[in-house]
């Protein structure tokens, strides 16, 4: 009896997957791109359905799996370190590590403000700036009044954007922070949305204006500001309420270092609402970590050499949150990557950090489960012009999880088209693998 069970389950378990290869293979919709998907079962280590899975596509957001990773391996689920220092009879010398948490809109950690007010000695901020570009390789120049762009430095502070926000309450909007340095001038002339915000392309000089037919309108954006080691020594000066003086970069080593922000809920929000400036920073900290200096292509390699050898084929990685097209990876080697963070962390922290189908994050609204069923798609998504991906875990309706990856490249129009498609793939294969 036990033979015909175990017989009939197998010939179930097969035609379940040719119907999902037929329904990747055979789409209409999934042909009109270039096109990668592997789907992989870890307790059985079989590769269920593949297509392209050898190929290099250009992952966009994906990318944030590789920066997780690399960052909890590194940098770990505690505190980072949020600044470098050094004691020097009467003055203090520090300089940043990269942590985005300082005094940023969402995490709003002011370690570091509470730190820098009570020390006792003089304060020297030392500028190593130049050790990190502002934009990524490939970055595109016009990004730069949007905040998925906002710019990368050593010493991040309110997030290097100036937030703009209003509630039906308020007459006019507010900005964050309220500072002389980020000046906001209001525009008096018509504006044909219900808001516009404008910053000069060279200066860091906002503009706004509301409709005034919409005098109830709520919202809320960031703009991002140019950063410079002299706009940030003045931001901190403002909110630490004491002289600090900015002094060139000089050999510094073994400086003691100064616990902030939970690396956790860094993590959580970067790859839940795909956040590009946390990534970016996540990897400059790493750097920092590693080398006691910021050198982004050095931690890249490093991680590439010493953590994700084993992939099947080496990433072509280039930043930390996937803007850059020239970024690269196989299906397969995210999927080695995913099979190596369920080895290495605990499942329900994984689900703490992947957006979740139908519940949170960029997923929220695809991807949803049953009435009352609990989600069953983690998994990060990533999009640029003509690329959009969905990597992650698949839960089926009987208890397994399997590990996916898709990438669809060079298509035209709306990628919700193809979202749509997968939606009913993975959703086949949640009901019945």
């Amino acid at each position: 009896m036990k033979q015909i069970y175990w017989l009939f389950l197998l010939l179930f378990c097969s035609c379940t997957v040719q119907k999902v290869k037929k329904s990747v293979y055979d789409s209409d919709v999934f042909e009109k791109g270039h096109m990668g998907f592997m789907l992989y079962d870890p307790v059985k280590e079989k590769t269920l359905v593949s297509l392209n899975e050898k190929k290099y596509f250009i992952p966009a957001s994906n990318t944030k799996i590789f920066t997780f990773y690399t960052s909890y391996k590194l940098l770990g689920d505690d505190r980072v370190n949020g600044l470098n220092y050094m004691e020097k009879g009467d003055s203090l010398l520090f300089w940043g590590t990269g942590d985005p948490s300082l005094l940023h809109p969402d995490l709003k950690d002011s370690t570091v403000i509470d730190f820098l007010r009570n020390r006792p000695e003089d304060l020297y901020m030392v500028d190593n700036f130049d050790q990190i570009s502002r934009y990524g390789r490939g970055w595109t120049w016009n990004w730069y009044p949007y905040y998925f762009a906002a710019e990368r430095s050593s010493f991040p502070i309110y997030g290097n954007v100036l937030r703009y926000a209003k509630k039906a309450s308020d007459p006019l909007a507010k900005a964050y922070p309220n500072t002389t340095f980020l000046p906001l001038s209001r525009q008096t002339e018509r504006v044909p949305e219900k808001y516009a915000i404008h910053r000069n392309i060279e200066k860091n000089i906002y503009f706004y204006a509301l409709n005034p037919e919409e005098p109830d309108l709520t919202f809320e954006t960031d703009k991002p500001f140019i950063t410079s080691s002299h706009l940030a020594k003045n931001l901190l000066q403002e909110a630490v309420g004491r002289q600090i003086t900015l002094i060139e970069k000089q050999p510094l080593a073994s400086p003691q270092k100064l616990p902030t922000a939970k690396a956790d809920s860094i993590y959580a929000q970067m790859m839940k609402i795909s956040d590009n400036f946390l990534a970016e920073q996540l990897m400059v900290m790493v750097s920092d970590a590693l080398f006691d200096s910021i050198d982004m292509a050095a931690a890249i390699n490093y991680a590439k050499d010493s953590l994700l050898q084993d992939l099947p084929d080496e990433p072509q990685w280039v930043d930390g949150s996937g803007l850059s097209p020239q970024n690269m990876f196989t299906p397969r080697s995210v999927v080695k990557l995913l099979q190596k963070i369920k080895a290495e962390i605990p499942m329900e922290k994984i689900k703490a950090y992947f957006p979740a189908g139908g519940e949170s994050g960029t997923i929220r609204n695809w991807y949803p489960a049953d009435p009352g069923e609990p989600a069953y798609i983690y998994a990060k998504t990533g999009t640029l012009s003509m690329s959009s991906a969905l990597s992650g875990y698949l839960i089926t309706k009987s208890g397994k999880t399997l590990i996916f990856s898709t990438f669809f490249n060079n298509y035209t129009g709306s990628s919700n088209v193809q979202k749509e498609e997968l939606q009913k793939v993975l959703y086949f294969i949640h009901q019945n693998y």
